[in-house]
Parts: C-alpha cells; sequence; structure tokens
C-alpha cells in the first residue's frame, strides 16, 4: 500500500476534522501518501482529489466542520456512479480509501468493497445510530452544545414558572435527547424507540403540579414527534401553556469537546492501521474503551439500542 484517500460524507458532525488529521498523519507516519476527496461521493465520481501533508492538517483538530466538504450524491446509488468512483480511485493510484460518515455512507463504502476495493469506514455522526461502536465521532459535542442550551431555559423555566419542550435532533433515534434529558434532569422524555402515551405524561406533569413543582422540562426527539405537535396535543387535551424550543442544526457545528477530538484521533489512525493490515470492508469503533473492528454492513444491518439503564434514570429521577 503507498497511498491512501480520504472522504467525508453525509451531515457534518464536529470531530471530523481531527479524524482527517489522524489519516493523514498516521499515513505520513507509515511512509505512504495521503489525498484527500473533495465533497464526499459526488466527488469521488469527478475525481476531485487533493494531495494532504502535514502542513494540510495543521490547526483542524479543534475545527467545526469538514475541511474536506460533504455533500449527499444521488449518482453513486447507481451503478454507474459505483463504476465510476472506482474508476477515478484506481486511476489515481489509490490503494486504500476511509470513509468518514454514517450507515448511510457505509453503504457506498460497501459497494466499493463489493468489487474489491479495500475501504474501511469510520463512524461520524451526532446521531450515535451506528451499531459497532458505543460512540460516533460528533454524539459528545452535539450532546454537550444541546445541554447548554437546555440548562439556559432551565432558568427561564424556573423564573416564569413555565412548561419547556426543547426538541432535539437524532434523525429516527433518541441517543442525544436520552443523554440530555439524563443530563438535565428533564422531567419527561418522548423518544422514537419507545411507544409515546399522552396520557402518562399529563399524568407526570399534574403530580409535579400538586407537588408545587411550577415548571418542568419535556425532551422530545425529533424523529418521534415535532415539539410543536407535542404542544398542540397537551393544549388540547389538558390546557397546559408550553413554550417551544427547537435546538436544530446548531448541534452539529462548533469545535469538538475533547473527548470527540480524541475519540476521532484514535478511530483515524486505527483505520490506516487496519488498512496496511489488510483489514477491509469494516468500520472502526469503540467497545468498552478498546478499539474494534465491525464488518461494515452491521453498521446499519443491526439496531443500536437505547440504554435501558439511562432510560430508567429518566423515571427513576424524574419523580
Amino acid at each position: 500500500m503507498k497511498r491512501v484517500a480520504v472522504l467525508t460524507s453525509g451531515g457534518d458532525a464536529p470531530g471530523m476534522n481531527a479524524a482527517i488529521r489522524a489519516v493523514v498523519r498516521t499515513s505520513i507516519y507509515r511512509r505512504l501518501e495521503a489525498v484527500g476527496v473533495m465533497k464526499g461521493f459526488e466527488g469521488l465520481i469527478d475525481g476531485e482529489f487533493v494531495p494532504l501533508t502535514r502542513s494540510s492538517v495543521g490547526g483542524i483538530i479543534h475545527r467545526g466542520g469538514t475541511i474536506l466538504k460533504t455533500a449527499r450524491s444521488e449518482r453513486f446509488k447507481t451503478e454507474e456512479g459505483v463504476n465510476r468512483a472506482f474508476f477515478q480511485l484506481k486511476n489515481a493510484g489509490i490503494d486504500g480509501l476511509a470513509i468518514i460518515g454514517g450507515d448511510g455512507s457505509f453503504r457506498g463504502a460497501q459497494k466499493l468493497y463489493e468489487k474489491g476495493f479495500p475501504v474501511i469506514g469510520i463512524p461520524g455522526t451526532i446521531d450515535n445510530d451506528v451499531a459497532g461502536t458505543d460512540e460516533t465521532i460528533g454524539f459528545d459535542t452535539a450532546v454537550n452544545t444541546a445541554l447548554e442550551a437546555v440548562k439556559k431555559l432551565r432558568d427561564t423555566a424556573s423564573s416564569h414558572d413555565r412548561l419547556f419542550i426543547v426538541e432535539v435532533m437524532g434523525r429516527e433515534a433518541g441517543f442525544i435527547a436520552l443523554e440530555v434529558a439524563v443530563a438535565s434532569g428533564a422531567e419527561y422524555l418522548v423518544v422514537p424507540e419507545l411507544p409515546f402515551s399522552l396520557g402518562k405524561l399529563c399524568d407526570k406533569l399534574h403530580d409535579t403540579r400538586e407537588r408545587g413543582k411550577t415548571h418542568s422540562l419535556i425532551i422530545v426527539a425529533e424523529g418521534a414527534m415535532s415539539a410543536s405537535a407535542l404542544r398542540a396535543q397537551l393544549q388540547d387535551t389538558a390546557g397546559y401553556d408550553a413554550r417551544v424550543t427547537v435546538l436544530g442544526y446548531i448541534q452539529r457545528g462548533g469545535s469538538p469537546t475533547s473527548f470527540d477530538a480524541v475519540l476521532a484521533s484514535r478511530m483515524g489512525a486505527f483505520a490506516v492501521e487496519s488498512l496496511i493490515e489488510g483489514k477491509h470492508g469494516v468500520m472502526v469503533g469503540t467497545m468498552a474503551h478498546q478499539m474494534a473492528l465491525t464488518p461494515l454492513a452491521e453498521s446499519w444491518q443491526t439496531k443500536k439500542r437505547l440504554s435501558p439503564e439511562k432510560l430508567e434514570l429518566v423515571e427513576k429521577l424524574s419523580i
């Protein structure tokens, strides 16, 4: 192996740049050339390759977003697009490809692997919904960004005796919502993985009022329902007047936390070492704090589940 390429795909996540840096510098350390692919699979199809050096990745470890840019690619979903990408990689003399992204990106990686190209996945998504790793790059930062906002809203809720509903990101998964709910001491959690009971929520809010607590916080995962829809249901059913805050894309930006910067660095370096060792068609991850490899297909075929312990904590500690 002489030349390793790296690309970022799908939604950006804090820590992607740290992973790019680790891939590049580990490649150079192993006397390999490093190449960046601009704009994800779209750039791969068009052959948008740029050489990456030590200085190319200097000072990016704490930058949010991705210096390689990212984009969705409808063309890569076609056989023609995959074939074109495969040709571009071979034509550029690239011997291995590290793909940083979520399960959708890994589906694309699998297509290249099935054609015989050495690929490895690095899980970068704030949603933390990729099986095969305890945490994905960007998840910790997104949680802390959301938590900072929620803590400020708590102050306002307490001052004005308000009921607040906060909607967080996560696609069809409730990992961000669960983590924020536990850390913020939320009274109620709504996630896609659990059936929603409006009656149970109303009972909970009634009990808190009976105990003299005049402010409450509900955390809602975007994949379960919108905060506005929940507000309407509470208003129509029980007359509760709630304030709604949708945190949105702010959760995807900003400098990575130290946890994410370290995680991304470990994953990027391990990905290169694994490629050198001939381990392809896999995704790097951490299991019980140890580096691990998982077949790419498992990242989307296996359903990653919320922690039962943390779900129980929300119930126990919100009484």
